[in-house]
């Protein structure tokens, strides 16, 4: 997979993959909304949500942060498991 991604962003342009990574969260954020409403799918969700994907792996590779994102999102998910614990000991059960 990575020889792929590594191929469209020579072959579009860092620039272009940019955008197109901006657009395709876009279209989650709408097809989340429509997802909400009952107009929607889980397959249109789930596609969008690997447009996603594979759009957060052509922006780590364009940004060589492949580590830092890792540092950060095991930052985040230690405070939400702190945050769920809080959450939990407020709740009446």
């Amino acid at each position: 997979m990575n020889e792929v991604l590594v191929r469209a962003i020579e072959v579009f342009g860092e620039d272009i993959q940019h955008d197109i990574a901006v657009e395709e969260m876009a279209e989650l954020t709408k097809e989340i909304i429509k997802w909400k409403r009952n107009k929607l799918n889980g397959n249109e969700l789930a596609s969008e949500i690997a447009d996603v994907e594979i759009m957060l792996e052509q922006l780590k590779i364009m940004h060589d942060n492949h580590k830092q994102v890792e540092i950060w999102k095991k930052m985040k998910l230690e405070r939400l498991v702190t945050r769920i614990e809080c959450r939990k000991n407020e709740l009446p059960y």
